[in-house]
């Protein structure tokens, strides 16, 4: 198992470029004492350790007719489509709103714009979380995310960050970006793992020292490639050590050959990262299986027979080597067998027998399914037991006491059955039977 620090959770995927608003790159970030203005003839570069960001402060006076003008937060707030009842609890709140100037409170308006943040989500940040116009550590975190990260970052992933994150934490923001690159993730690659990963836990609430000591004792595992599993886990460094556990040459395989699997499960079957994870969990050797060959026709037959994408997770998790048994030497003759003794081809009940026989040879299920046959049931009769009626009570029954299948016939359930038909009167639970 890991015993590091928790790590911080990154996913290497990301599908979303956003169209940005045009937001002049010496746009005045101002406040009530001072404005935030960028010097863009200064070099920039998000690959720099040092702050590349050059700032320069500048007092701003403003008007008491513009900032205090009566009615002016109401008519800026509506332009965003907050009404008046809204607007006022917005500012009883915040009343920190009421001191910022209306030209820095629109200024800060086009800075959310400029990223992606508009219209109604734009609306919905601003009513649940009206700090974002006000705090002061919301400047700087916006000239980094617009202009060093080329404003690229998903809106929502910001929008989350901001609805979820006190704004003292995102102090220190563009600094840890920056150790994650001379930590070895790409340039390139650090949009992706930004857009996908959970910034409040990963990067806002972590402090500085915390992140590079974990960037430190992945490079004795395989180094960012490691990163890859642990934001598949949410951060759950037990669970991902189950993972290396189970097959400890997960880690032989490229990012970019994990990234394809994971975003073909994400847009072919439908999953989402933490299903994908709970598959991986359970069946590490996805990773090993051709996503043409193996993976694609068997998700394909799973969806002929109906089963939407909530319904192939669970199939997947209850039945995973489905992904990885040999077609011809198991599961066609599977198939047929099942087409023989009754099932209709391409239904819902197909793919749940099926799912159910891939973890039992050809040979336990042919023996199993003459064992029916030997009391004198034909292949009808077997089929009349529903499987969902069957499975209710079979859980009915190990839910009360699970380990009931686990007891010898012979040696304990029948000598005890035995004694107790001797126990005339006196009641005894199946548990208390077998237990005592």
């Amino acid at each position: 198992m890991l015993r590091s620090p928790r790590p911080p959770a990154f996913f290497l995927h990301s599908q979303h470029s956003p169209s940005l608003a045009s937001v002049p790159r010496s746009a005045t970030f101002s406040s009530p004492k001072s404005s935030l203005l960028l010097d863009s003839s200064q070099p920039s570069g998000i690959g720099s350790r040092a702050p590349s960001l050059h700032l320069q402060c500048r007092r701003v006076v403003s008007s008491p007719s513009v900032e205090f003008e009566p009615g002016a937060l109401d008519v800026l707030f509506q332009e965003l489509g907050l009404n008046e009842k809204e607007t006022e609890s917005l500012l009883t709140r915040d009343p920190d709103l009421r001191l910022k100037s209306i030209g820095s409170l629109r200024a800060c308006v086009a800075s959310l714009k400029s990223v992606g943040i508009s219209g109604l989500e734009l609306c919905h940040l601003v009513a649940i979380c009206p700090s974002v116009l006000a705090a002061g550590e919301i400047d700087p975190f916006m000239l980094f995310v617009r202009d060093q990260l080329d404003g690229k970052v998903d809106p929502m992933q910001l929008k989350r960050l901001f609805m979820s994150t006190e704004s003292r934490f995102l102090a220190g923001f563009e600094e840890k970006v920056n150790l994650l690159i001379d930590g070895g993730i790409p340039r390139e690659k650090i949009l992706h793992v930004l857009n996908n990963v959970n910034l409040r836990k990963a990067l806002s609430l972590k402090p500085f020292e915390e992140i590079e000591r974990l960037l430190n004792f992945l490079s004795c595992y395989g180094g960012v490639d490691l990163i890859f599993l642990l934001e598949l886990g949410g951060g759950d460094e037990d669970a991902t050590g189950a993972v290396l556990h189970k097959l400890p040459t997960f880690l032989n395989y490229r990012v970019e050959h994990l990234e394809s699997h994971v975003e073909f499960l994400r847009s072919f079957a439908g999953l989402d990262y933490q299903e994908i994870f709970r598959i991986i969990l359970v069946f590490p050797n996805i990773v090993s299986a051709s996503t043409e060959r193996k993976l694609c026709p068997r998700i394909s037959f799973l969806k002929e027979c109906g089963l939407n994408s909530n319904e192939t997770f669970k199939f997947l998790t209850k039945a995973p080597l489905f992904l990885g048994l040999s077609f011809k030497g198991n599961i066609a003759y599977k198939l047929g067998f099942l087409v023989k003794i009754g099932y209709k081809y391409r239904t819902k009940e197909f793919a749940v027998a099926i799912g159910a026989v891939t973890r039992a040879s050809c040979e336990n299920m042919q023996k199993v399914i003459e064992l029916f046959l030997s009391y004198g049931f034909s292949c009808e009769d077997i089929l009349q037991y529903n499987h969902d009626s069957l499975e209710e009570k079979v859980e009915y029954l190990l839910l009360d006491f699970p380990v009931f299948l686990g007891y010898k016939l012979d040696s304990r359930i029948k000598h005890r059955y035995g004694v107790k038909k001797k126990i005339i009167g006196e009641g005894m639970s199946i548990n208390k039977l077998l237990n005592v």
